[in-house]
């Protein structure tokens, strides 16, 4: 298994923070090598444990793994773009949400957000044990629903490919230069104490 290359630059905090957020990032070139089954269980157990709602926990994933029945559906949701270096990634997956509270059926006006809190602490857990976690919007939703079935009580939020690190060399030529993690606005450009003033 191949560990984040060392070259890259390193990414500095402007406050103290854990370095697993400095850590994480999206990068695009993987190996190929297949994920343990252990190792996929401990992404889907980190995102178990996150804040939700009521305790709704109303994210779902959906997985296929390479060179199996299940791979050809999720891959060809991609956009062409990211089909170019997916070919490469161990796992492929989708986020859903369940848009309704299970207690009592209403509207969940967080389900969203919630789910997105438990993708973030699949990617983190990722980033901690040197995978590649990289999250998509570049996919066909509506076929997502049709081919996948999903219920309409449930959104269709995002995907995310899963592997090893690879060789950026092996990536399409105009993904290379982006090979890199990027940067962050500064605080001061994201909080404000009190009402809206951006």
């Amino acid at each position: 298994m191949s560990e984040l290359p060392n070259a890259l630059p390193v990414r500095e905090a402007d406050h103290a923070i854990e370095p697993l957020f400095l850590k994480r990032w999206s990068p695009r070139a993987m190996s190929g090598e297949a994920l343990a089954e252990d190792q996929l269980m401990r992404l889907f157990e980190a995102a178990r444990w996150a804040p939700s709602t009521y305790n709704e926990q109303e994210w779902r994933f959906l997985y296929a793994r390479r060179e199996t029945p299940h791979w050809t559906d999720f891959f060809n949701l991609l956009a062409e773009p990211n089909k170019g270096w997916c070919g490469d990634a161990a796992v492929l997956g989708v986020v859903l949400s369940k848009k309704t509270f299970t207690r009592n059926d209403k509207p969940n006006p967080v389900h969203t957000f919630d789910s997105g809190l438990a993708y973030q602490n699949l990617a983190l857990q990722g980033a901690a044990m040197g995978l590649v976690v990289h999250g998509m919007a570049g996919f066909d939703f509506d076929k997502a629903r049709r081919d996948l079935n999903v219920p309409e009580d449930f959104a269709v939020e995002a995907m995310f490919a899963v592997g090893h690190h690879g060789d950026p060399a092996d990536l399409p030529e105009e993904l290379r230069e982006r090979e890199e993690p990027s940067g962050r606005k500064p605080v001061g450009e994201i909080v404000r104490e009190g009402k809206f003033s951006f």
